[in-house]
């Protein structure tokens, strides 16, 4: 006999249009927070899969990240010179908190009008999927456990009330946020595949396979067991290899590497029609070797793959290139790329 379908599997999303009186407090939060990946009165381009998809420079990206991830660092930094004191660890966590919710706000605006620009992948095929209506408190919680979690553990880890910004060490940043994605990313690779590959895991996996055409809402939407190693266990085992390593890896400089994923992880979900790379100073280094990863590179992961899947980098292609699990890209490849044209991200 058949087993029945799930219904938390269905991923029709159809509450935006609903009357508001239907609605409960996780879809009055959405709708404050306004990070929708769309506006419904607002059209979307449709492209077919040969027209010309346009390039994002590596800098205008990095550029985005340090502005947005450095301005209140040096807010911080300017309080502590001007008082001669430092933010208590308790103060730090809201302020750092606050700092990270208003940077991945800033950030899921500027992806959505990007999408009204440009459009999305395979979007002659199929729209963007939204939160389900069946996900709609589901999907709240996943992200503001993100967004509490991960502050906190730095706080906890790597905070000294002695050391206000300006003691961050400056000739390692560049090094730690360059190996940092690429460190994560190979507890990740590992991690994601063997949920895949393993069918005892696979169930605590599944349910972020349900999305085909992912959003950025729903980047970390997925059971439990997924969600603790996502927010808190692949960031922990990096910190600790690279602490293991030598690296300094102090609160500021583990904040600021860890809004770098953030932003990787946030675009990776998008779905744009956009060949851009995540952040890293040594994206250049990576695509010498065909081992950077573009948006289309994980939306494929999740258009083509179940149990079986390839593309399991979340931050660059390199283990994915080592281990021979890359797939070709479709609308991004080489002689499709618009390189005369590249697309910027406003800071703005």
């Amino acid at each position: 006999m058949a087993t029945p379908p799930n219904p938390m599997d269905n991923m029709k999303s159809t509450w935006r249009t609903w009357d508001r009186d239907q609605w409960k407090l996780p879809h009055k939060i959405f709708e404050h927070a306004d990070v929708y990946h769309i506006e419904l009165n607002r059209d979307v381009p449709i492209h077919p899969k040969e027209d010309k998809v346009p390039y994002v420079s590596d800098w205008s990206l990095n550029r985005w990240v340090l502005v947005n991830a450095g301005a209140p660092i040096l807010a911080h930094q300017l309080f502590s010179y001007f008082t001669g004191y430092n933010f208590h660890p308790l103060i730090a966590f809201f302020y750092y908190y606050y700092a990270s919710r208003l940077f991945t706000t800033r950030e899921l605006r500027s992806l959505r009008e990007l999408g009204h620009i440009h459009g999305f992948l395979d979007g002659d095929k199929h729209e963007r999927d939204g939160v389900p209506d069946v996900g709609v408190s589901k999907a709240l919680i996943s992200v503001l456990l993100a967004g509490f979690v991960r502050p906190l553990m730095t706080i906890c880890l790597t905070y000294d009330a002695d050391k206000a910004p300006a003691s961050l060490s400056w000739a390692w940043l560049p090094v730690e946020i360059s190996l940092y994605g690429i460190i994560l990313d190979f507890w990740f690779y590992w991690y994601h595949r063997i949920m895949h590959d393993v069918n005892g895991l696979w169930k605590f996996h599944r349910t972020h396979h349900l999305t085909k055409h992912p959003n950025p809402l729903l980047t970390i939407y997925a059971d439990s067991e997924q969600e603790f190693f996502d927010i808190a266990g692949i960031p922990l085992m990096t910190w600790f290899t690279m602490r293991l390593m030598g690296m300094p890896m102090g609160f500021y400089e583990w904040h600021v590497c860890q809004l770098y994923v953030m932003f990787a992880e946030l675009a990776g979900h998008s779905g744009l029609r956009l060949h851009a790379s995540p952040p890293n100073p040594v994206t250049w280094l990576m695509r010498m070797f065909d081992a950077e990863l573009v948006i289309e590179d994980h939306d494929l992961h999740h258009r083509r793959g179940w149990k079986k899947s390839h593309n399991y980098g979340k931050q660059t292609r390199v283990w994915d290139r080592v281990f021979g699990t890359c797939i070709p890209r479709i609308e991004s490849a080489e002689a499709n790329i618009d390189y005369d044209n590249p697309v910027s991200m406003s800071i703005l």
